[in-house]
């Protein structure tokens, strides 16, 4: 079957879903995955055809229901990085690679320290810091088991060695025994009411173990991972938020009222409050 001839389907089937280039978007991605076929050797070649087109008519298929192409393929970029992503796990979002960038553009890549990634997901936060840096001991805990076997996975494609951690992040008791220089997190932070707001493609197919926290308590996680890091983190240790837009004042107050000074508040490329720093005093 003709390349072509299923880009052409692709358009017609996708055309009330999603805009023109985005289809375009993952048609080429899609046939490069399956087909080892780049858009420019397409346009070199019209002609072209495969002779199994299955396999890309039933991610035409599961696109029209809305699954996230990064599912569909099976992985995504992060930070400069393939990872592989499932149903188990969150797609990371290039506002945390923001949040990479801030925590290695403050750390001695020369220096031994020890981080921890508190909801890891995908593994995509700690290994990217495993890998810019080299000299450190980075653990990574999460309370799913089919979460920490992707991210497991993740860690041995990129050749780090992160200590993985089943562990509740609202019960750390286990863990109190070890101190580190930084804590990072990318919690639950949307509220029940936000939901809303959000694409159905996130609604139906991402985790919302990962997602959601309820309207009442919704620095629930946060409370947990401050309360611990008073006395997991060595004094001037660094915590690091990747936040919820809409409660940037409550996390100023909740670092200051748990002896962290130097709180610093920071937006993402999109002008939101999406990250938060302190440093622990004593």
């Amino acid at each position: 079957m003709r390349l072509k001839d299923i880009q052409n389907t692709f358009h017609k089937d996708l055309k009330t879903i999603y805009p023109i280039e985005e289809i375009d978007s993952f048609f080429y991605l899609l046939i490069a995955s399956f087909y080892k076929v780049s858009r420019l050797q397409l346009a070199m070649n019209a002609e072209a055809s495969v002779e199994s087109p299955q396999l890309i008519l039933n991610a035409l298929e599961q696109l029209k229901q809305q699954k996230p192409i990064q599912y569909i393929l099976g992985e995504t970029a992060f930070f400069g990085l393939a990872f592989k992503v499932n149903k188990h796990v969150l797609i990371p979002r290039p506002e945390t690679e923001e949040l990479v960038e801030w925590i290695l553009s403050s750390a001695d890549p020369d220096k031994q320290i020890n981080i921890l990634d508190v909801g890891t997901g995908s593994g995509c936060i700690a290994i990217a810091l495993a890998k810019h840096l080299p000299n450190a001991k980075v653990y990574a805990l999460d309370v799913s088991k089919d979460a920490l076997s992707v991210a497991k996975e993740n860690a041995s494609l990129h050749g780090v060695n992160v200590k993985f951690i089943e562990a509740d992040v609202l019960n750390l008791d286990h863990i109190e025994h070890l101190k580190f220089d930084i804590i990072v997190s990318n919690p639950p932070y949307v509220r029940e009411r936000e939901k809303r707001f959000m694409a159905s493609n996130v609604l139906e197919n991402e985790p919302h173990l990962a997602l959601f926290v309820k309207d009442d308590n919704a620095l629930l996680f946060y409370e947990a991972i401050v309360k611990f890091a008073v006395t997991g983190l060595v004094e001037q240790g660094a915590l690091y938020f990747e936040i919820n837009e809409y409660l940037g004042k409550d996390m100023i107050l909740l670092l200051k009222q748990n002896t962290f000074d130097k709180v610093e508040l920071k937006q993402d490329i999109f002008k939101k409050d999406r990250m938060i720093k302190g440093i622990k005093l004593k």
